[in-house]
Order: structure tokens, then C-alpha cells, then sequence
């Protein structure tokens, strides 16, 4: 068994302005806040530890200047990615150019700290949240 990505830790200067965001991109929910003002966020009915990472925003007064040498694709799940591009501008995500030709197949983004992201072409399958077994009886 190797290891697995159980979460993402960001460095934000607002914490609950990027929760929300990303909440709203990957219909995550906020799963806790700590002492610190950390935000994180995951699936619904999952949480910390299942089948997809949770993302954490650290509140950081010392924003990393500069392109991140990690960033987060994203894929639609229910639209294709001219509607899903659409709505991920309407909830603040804005275009960054960094140099494309235009006959990319995927859309960079930036979230509303700037933090670079991309919007990849294809469809993929809904994550499903893991099946709890059936308690002795029910059928």
C-alpha cells in the first residue's frame, strides 16, 4: 500500500472568502474551523479521509509571490466545459493568461486570492460516497 493525498493545505490571506469558493466549485462543505481561523472544507457525507482530499486554508499574512509550482485541475461533472466555465466565473474565478496559444483544450483560471487553476475538457464521473454496509436485518 502506498500513501494517498488526504488533503491540500493553502496559505490564504482569507480563509473564509476561499472556503466558500471552493465549496462552491467542487460542492464541498465545511467540514471544521480550528483555533487559528483554518478552514476545511470536503465532500458532504465523507469528510477528512475519504475517497477525495479535503482542502485547508490557513489564514498567512506572507503571501508567496509569484507562480505556485503546484496548482488544482478541475473537470466538470454534471455540464460540459463551456457552461461549467460559466459558472465558475460567476461565482469569481477570473482568466489568467500565462502565455497559452488558445488552442489549449482547458481554461486557466485563477481563484479570488489569484491562486491559478485550471479547467480541463473532459466530463468525468461524479465521485460516489462509499457504501456503509447494510446493519444485520435490513435488507
Amino acid at each position: 500500500m502506498a500513501c494517498r493525498i488526504s488533503e491540500l493545505v493553502i496559505d490564504c490571506a482569507d480563509p473564509e472568502l476561499l472556503a466558500a469558493f471552493w465549496s462552491e466549485v467542487l460542492g464541498y462543505v465545511e467540514l471544521g474551523q480550528e483555533d487559528d481561523g483554518s478552514i476545511e472544507i470536503g465532500p458532504p457525507d465523507t469528510g477528512f479521509g475519504g475517497p477525495q482530499p479535503t482542502l485547508v486554508f490557513g489564514p498567512s499574512s506572507d503571501p508567496r509571490p509569484g507562480k505556485l509550482r503546484l496548482h488544482i485541475d478541475v473537470n466538470a461533472t454534471d455540464r460540459d466545459q463551456d457552461a461549467e466555465l460559466e459558472r465558475l466565473l460567476a461565482l469569481g474565478a477570473r482568466p489568467v493568461d500565462v502565455g497559452q496559444t488558445g488552442a489549449e483544450s482547458w481554461h486557466v483560471l485563477a481563484d479570488p486570492e489569484g491562486n491559478e487553476f485550471c479547467l480541463l475538457h473532459a466530463r468525468l464521473q461524479p465521485v460516489s460516497p462509499p457504501q456503509l454496509p447494510l446493519a444485520q436485518g435490513q435488507a
